[in-house]
């Protein structure tokens, strides 16, 4: 059967479509696989095999080859598991301490950005405790709460709330003049303008904060751990550290950048669904 003149002018635009989106994926693609590749080339060759010291990718890859890349998620009882199991132990810690932090972070935030003398109060303070550096609280955290696992969580905590704290502080007193003189035009209620106005409005200062909240949550989750922990990735760095077992941990410090870079554009992405394009 012959094909028409239409359905081929259709199908070289469907061919040329899809070209233009694999040319459009490939220089997306490429140069940091160029540059990761360039990377490790330049890391071998520094760190040739044979050599003591710091290992090279490939000495990393065969000493940790069995079980931590090819299994991930055993569990041999015990302190003895899986760089997947000591992740997602990480993990549950660092869900607790910074939701705990971005409900306590955008609700005060909110109050002190609402009120003036509120704003005055308590300011200084808050710019005072935001300084002290997150392992610092661990001491105290462990003589009051008596738990490892208790104590990490709050030094999560502590470490997150200040940034989601400040940024929903100054998204709330940027809320443009405008939008509170329709509040007075319209005579809505607190309700409304919660809803309608001042949370819309202070959404992206809101979503910074976490952003910078969960980055520092997983730097600081990771530090507590080397401290004082019997689980968790950060625990794994420094058993290994302890044990000589360098390959290990440059495998695990992969984990660690992997799984905080995807916390970040997790964020980012629920950013893109819920805060609305400023219309300005």
């Amino acid at each position: 059967m012959a094909v028409s003149s239409s359905q081929k002018v259709t199908k070289n635009r469907q061919s040329r479509n899809s070209n233009s989106w694999i040319m459009k994926q490939a220089r997306g693609i490429l140069p940091p696989v160029v540059a990761l590749l360039v990377f490790l080339a330049i890391w071998q060759i520094l760190c040739p095999i044979g050599s003591q010291g710091l290992p090279g990718p490939i000495q990393v890859v065969q000493g940790a080859w069995d079980p931590f890349i090819i299994n991930p998620f055993f569990d041999n009882g015990g302190n003895s598991k899986g760089l997947a199991l000591q992740v997602f132990a990480s993990l549950q810690r660092v869900a607790i301490g910074f939701s705990i932090s971005a409900i306590v972070g955008v609700g005060f935030g909110i109050l002190i950005g609402s009120n003036k003398l509120v704003y005055r109060s308590l300011d200084p303070m808050f710019q005072v405790l935001r300084t002290i550096p997150p392992l610092a609280w661990l001491p105290i955290a462990l003589a009051a709460l008596k738990d490892n696992g208790l104590a990490a969580i709050f030094v999560i905590f502590i470490t997150a709330v200040w940034p989601i704290l400040i940024n929903t502080t100054v998204g709330v007193q940027q809320i443009p003049q405008d939008y509170i003189n329709v509040k007075r035009v319209l005579k809505l209620s607190n309700k409304a303008y919660f809803f309608k106005i001042l949370l819309p409005a202070s959404l992206p200062y809101i979503f910074t904060g976490l952003r910078i909240g969960i980055g520092l949550s997983w730097l600081a989750i990771v530090a507590a751990e080397m401290l004082r922990s019997d689980v968790g990735i950060g625990f794994f760095i420094w058993e290994s550290y302890n044990n000589a077992y360098l390959d290990r941990i440059i495998l695990a410090l992969v984990y660690v950048g992997v799984v905080g870079f995807l916390l970040d554009r997790s964020i980012a992405f629920i950013a893109t669904k819920i805060v609305a394009e400023d219309p300005r």
